[in-house]
């Protein structure tokens, strides 16, 4: 398994990556810019969980949210830290959707990601996330980690009074 390194790396602002996956994750198709940020050949991440550059200071709850979300039919912004193949790491605004048989049945997930804020991730999603983490850690448990950091998510949200696309939204515009 590789280890974060604390470098971050970056793509042009004008740049997006691009991944498709299939229903259980697995890497159907990758673009140039997803295989040159994180440094991986087409053939080392077609048929691959897309977790494969899943950064461990991502908590698992928003992917929990964001996997709940597209496989009810619906759209996700999120910001997300991914890992490089050489444990580097890089942020991104991503926007995933479900991809559509002609018959209206979920075949499979698209994920566009840019370049998110600086300001946003350093004020505002990296405070959250390492809070949201340290939930999640402080549970023996996995899945009752994960139940923990959801929850307080959740309530953050409620705190604010606005769904999590919304938060999302709003940080967006901010930036």
């Amino acid at each position: 398994m590789t280890k974060p390194t604390g470098r971050e790396v970056f793509f042009d602002k004008d740049d997006l990556i691009v991944s498709k996956t299939n229903l259980k994750g697995h890497i159907t198709y990758a673009n140039k810019t997803f295989l040159e940020i994180a440094d991986y050949t087409e053939a080392e991440v077609i048929g691959q969980p897309h977790n494969l550059i899943r950064h461990p200071d991502m908590p698992r709850c928003v992917f929990k949210l964001l996997w709940d979300t597209v496989q009810a039919g619906t759209e996700i912004f999120a910001y997300v830290v991914n890992m490089t193949k050489h444990g580097d790491h890089y942020w991104v605004l991503a926007h995933v959707t479900p991809s559509y048989d002609p018959k209206g049945g979920i075949v499979g997930y698209h994920s566009t990601r840019r370049v998110p804020n600086p300001r946003t991730i350093q004020d505002i999603i990296v405070p959250l996330y390492r809070d949201l983490v340290q939930i999640e850690e402080g549970h023996t448990n996995r899945k009752d980690g994960m139940d923990a950091s959801y929850r307080r998510l959740v309530e953050i949200l409620a705190e604010r009074n606005v769904p999590y696309d919304e938060f999302v939204a709003d940080l967006a515009k901010a930036a």
